[in-house]
């Protein structure tokens, strides 16, 4: 949620997290104990390494992060993890600026070595390197719905309240519940503090790690969660709707009146944080989050893009229908068209509070993914039309390298990062068009072999 990095927690935030740090595993060749020495610390005492457990969490692999970002290379990553007790010793003026005792500063950060297996998850965000029908399987699923009807049956009377005071959909909220952390089984058990810290001092993110670093040791300092229960994914983001700890400065409420804003613990104050989130970022109540559409043969695909919104009657004039001929409920809502297979697969007409939904998390992956098990929780159909499951999925690598041909030929992806958003698509679709293809802004394994001849 968060912004640029809620989109880290989701489906890997829980899926992906793993324990403490452990020794390394075998054939790794890189051990991180060894960039620790007595000399390099700022002042605490590091304590002794025990033995990992058999089963005990993987280690980080000693190898380049597949983003090409400079502070992702290897010996980036080891010079940033030898810097590290420095680093922290840095921000030690920050947090007592924000009201961070000195001792609640050394007790959260005594001993703390960096978790630099996040090095690898950083750059395998599951949201922009799997299909959006691979993603879409795996999150609203037969067993996520029956559970999370079940969830809403459970607290019935928590939301009823919460609707009532925040105009939020409960199934929306629901859903965010269950995709964020299949309803609070997979909250995620890395610390939030070593998780942050680690961010705050080595990698690709460090400036926006840095807030959330101190952001959580300020929900420490005021007793918000306990210290034991402040865990979470492995960029820091906890609770059963995985706030990141700036998220919930902003928008944590105290629902059960019990003096704490506690998003961990208490349904009152969880549902009612999440709401709270949706409302300030924009949520337009009653209204849902789009719709699936069969686009026409023909149509030009160069609308297809965030940046032209039409109303219902308007997408109709252009051909754009519901399946089954149902008919939109609200003519004049506004809408833009997002076709995430191209041409091969199903459209959808997103409202505005699909992009209340990437606020939470800047994903369309994951937005769809929301408003759908929204939908299916309420006792709405499974989309009808297919996806077209026989296309290769290009790889992290292969997405870096198509961004970088397109740049190349001067069209604007922002910064390649082997994600892919919609200026990507916007980009893509120019060149499609220019080069005789369907606009469709698909990133197939034809168009990356088509830029790689030119």
């Amino acid at each position: 949620m968060a912004r640029f990095f809620r989109s880290m927690r989701l489906f890997g935030a829980a899926a992906l997290t793993s324990g403490a740090l452990a020794a390394p595993v075998l054939g790794q060749g890189f051990d991180l104990r060894s960039l620790f020495t007595p000399g390099q610390t700022t002042g605490a005492v590091t304590p002794p390494v025990a033995p990992a457990p058999a089963n005990a969490a993987p280690e980080w692999s000693g190898e380049s992060g597949s983003s090409g970002h400079p502070t992702m290379t290897a010996d980036a990553i080891r010079a940033a993890a030898r810097n590290f007790r420095n680093c922290l010793a840095g921000l030690w003026p920050l947090a007592e600026r924000r009201g961070v005792s000195r001792a609640a500063f050394e007790a959260a950060t005594a001993g703390l070595t960096p978790d630099l297996r996040i090095m690898d998850l950083m750059d395998a965000q599951p949201e922009f390197t799997k299909s959006f029908w691979d993603y879409l399987d795996i999150l609203v699923s037969d067993a996520r719905i029956e559970n999370g009807r079940a969830v809403l049956a459970q607290h019935r009377a928590i939301f009823d309240a919460v609707e009532k005071a925040y105009g939020v959909d409960r199934y929306f909220i629901a859903a965010i519940w269950g995709v964020e952390s299949n309803y609070g089984t997979q909250i995620g058990d890395r610390s939030v503090i070593r998780s942050t810290a680690t961010l705050a001092c080595i990698g690709r993110r460090q400036d926006y790690f840095r807030e959330e670093f101190l952001s959580a040791l300020e929900i420490l300092a005021r007793g918000d969660v306990k210290a034991d229960h402040l865990k979470g994914s492995w960029a820091g983001a906890f609770g059963p709707t995985q706030f990141m700890p700036t998220s919930f400065k902003r928008y944590a409420v105290d629902f059960d009146g019990d003096g704490r804003r506690d998003v961990v613990d208490s349904v009152p104050d969880l549902i009612a944080s999440t709401a709270n989130n949706l409302k300030k970022d924009g949520w337009v109540p009653g209204q849902t989050w789009g719709y699936e559409v069969v686009v026409p043969q023909g149509f030009n695909f160069l609308n297809a893009d965030r940046a032209r919104v039409l109303t219902m009657r308007e997408w109709e004039r252009a051909g754009i229908r519901r399946p089954g001929g149902k008919a939109f409920p609200r003519p004049d809502d506004r809408a833009y068209l997002l076709v995430p297979a191209g041409a091969q697969g199903p459209g959808f007409l997103m409202l505005p509070n699909f992009r209340v939904i990437m606020k939470y998390n800047p994903a369309e992956a994951y937005a769809l993914a929301i408003g759908y098990l929204a939908d299916r929780l309420r006792g709405g159909e499974p989309f009808v039309q297919p996806w077209p499951r026989h296309e290769r999925v290009l790889t992290r690598a292969e997405r870096y390298e198509l961004q970088q041909h397109l740049a190349r030929h001067g069209y604007d992806v922002g910064e390649p990062d082997g994600r892919f958003g919609g200026k990507t698509r916007a980009a893509l679709r120019q060149f499609q068009a220019a080069a005789g293809h369907v606009p469709d802004g698909f990133a197939s394994e034809t168009i990356l072999e088509r830029l790689r001849g030119r």
